[in-house]
């Protein structure tokens, strides 16, 4: 039920203010990207999970048990990318996950869900950036004789610049973006190649290394830590495609985004799971999964297995390309994310200015900032910063990944007759399907001790987040496209032809 007057709309126990004159002009994109354009950001972001954060699911679980997850992992996502990609094409606005979750669960829901996956793209932004850091001062160290700022306990160092460099190339416009995401993509992918066909022809390439973790009392070889560390592993497992499902937040952006996204998922699913397979396969069997287990920087210590000296120290540079990639690529999705939720008042309204160059430059930095912060916090008190902010960013993306095949399921039972320039072959089972291995993994994350502080801690925020909208912010929200389609009731129309 909703009320409205001349100046106010409310509806769902939030109140709509109808913006100011100048407000969207002062919040606007530029369409710049085709197809290729969308597949090299969504490959962007997340290619550096073949060079460093996947690894630690072998750990967790053995090369075995790390196998199982990924499969399940990928059930997931390939099921999951087609609802995301219907939903796209249904409602093509920058807010992405959280305007499905609007049009299907109301305002409320689509706070929530567009909460979780601010989390989600922000700490998987720090999560690379640290990374990036252990990379590149693992090939500087090689190269000048051992000088390490991490070592010297300045590894922020790193991590400011890092973050400097890519708000600025971010925030100078998104033909730039793209432009850069294509290139590094490629570059990236060559790597991975290239790393391929030395580990075949180089003769270090041992089928038998991928066992060589001692079994735990009742495992086996195959599955040394047992079955139930498969559930341990599924996070790491995700990130060989954690942030595929950013590309609805380049709606807006997009030349033809009801076509566009989809192609642009499906071939950048085809990609990674191609990528994904050389380096779970290749790695380990150069190394060892004992060792690639517990390595920083799992594609340097490959070529250093493969390669002797400075060299590999000079491809590993090349390398380090993959980890910048999806900084750019994240950084990306956590600006439109939090330029969405802005423009319709559920974050602080500053935050969707674009100036001049139409690119959400303040979303850009404040997130920046924020996740600059939590590396600091975690690195500095006495944990390990990579795997506990890797766990916050997994524990946001299944809270938005649980909350869109929701999403998906009710938009598909409420308006059956609705216009959907794509349909996922899977229907609601492949969303239902999505959402039971999103919950597991939400459950794994919470029975993983290594992590409980740093999630309680994300709940907490989480809750103070949501109070502070019951009490302020959903006082202050603005029609925007995403609202004004849901309130209108957009997903309601029929196609001509119905």
């Amino acid at each position: 039920m909703s009320t409205s007057t001349d100046d106010e709309v409310a509806v769902s126990g939030v109140t709509y203010q109808r913006a100011e004159a100048g407000y969207f002009e002062k919040r606007k994109l530029k369409r710049t990207a085709g197809v290729w354009g969308l597949w090299g950001m969504g490959v962007a972001a997340v290619i550096s999970g073949n060079f460093s954060g996947w690894n630690g699911g072998i750990a967790a679980a053995g090369w075995g048990g790390f196998v199982i997850a990924t499969l399940i992992v990928v059930v997931m996502y390939v099921t999951m990318i087609e609802s995301i990609s219907e939903m796209a094409a249904a409602m093509p606005h920058t807010g992405g996950a959280y305007s499905f979750a609007r049009a299907a669960m109301g305002p409320w829901g689509g706070f929530i869900t567009g909460l979780a996956e601010t989390i989600e793209y922000v700490m998987t932004t720090a999560v690379v950036i640290y990374f990036s850091a252990q990379y590149a001062d693992a090939i500087v160290a090689q190269l000048s004789g051992g000088f390490s700022l991490i070592t010297a306990g300045y590894a922020w160092v790193w991590w400011l610049v890092l973050y400097a460099a890519f708000v600025l190339l971010n925030a100078a416009g998104a033909h730039v973006s793209f432009r850069f995401a294509v290139v590094v993509s490629i570059i990236s992918i060559a790597i991975l190649v290239l790393f391929a066909v030395l580990a075949f022809t180089s003769g270090t390439f041992n089928p038998a290394a991928l066992f060589d973790i001692a079994p735990s009392a009742g495992g086996t070889a195959f599955l040394p830590l047992g079955l139930g560390s498969v559930l341990f592993a599924m996070p790491f497992a995700m990130w060989l495609f954690l942030g595929i499902e950013e590309l609805p937040l380049a709606a807006e952006e997009a030349h033809n985004p009801e076509k566009d996204i989809p192609r642009a998922g499906r071939w950048g699913m085809i990609t990674l799971l191609l990528t994904g397979a050389l380096v779970v396969i290749l790695n380990p069997g150069v190394m060892g999964s004992s060792a690639i287990g517990a390595s920083l920087e799992p594609l340097l210590d490959g070529f250093r297995a493969i390669i002797p000296g400075d060299i590999a120290a000079i491809l590993s540079a090349f390398a380090l390309i993959g980890l910048l990639a999806s900084v750019q690529g994240i950084m990306y999705a956590y600006g439109r994310n939090m330029y969405s939720l802005s423009r319709a008042g559920y974050y602080p309204k500053f935050l969707s200015l674009t100036g001049k160059r139409q690119t959400p430059y303040l979303a850009l930095i404040v997130g920046g900032v924020i996740g600059f912060f939590s590396l600091m916090v975690v690195q500095y008190g006495n944990a390990e910063a990579g795997s506990v902010v890797l766990n916050i960013a997994v524990w946001g993306a299944v809270v938005a990944y649980l909350l869109q095949m929701s999403s998906f399921v009710i938009l598909r039972l409420r308006f059956p007759d609705a216009k959907r320039p794509h349909v996922s072959p899977f229907g609601i089972p492949g969303a239902v399907i999505a959402g039971v291995i999103s919950a597991g993994i939400f459950i794994g994350v919470l029975l993983n001790p290594a992590y409980t502080a740093a999630i309680y801690s994300v709940v907490v925020l989480y809750v103070l987040a949501l109070v502070l909208f019951a009490v302020r912010g959903r006082h202050n929200l603005v029609l925007s496209p995403e609202e004004e389609y849901a309130i209108s009731g957009g997903m309601n129309s029929t196609p001509p032809d119905a």
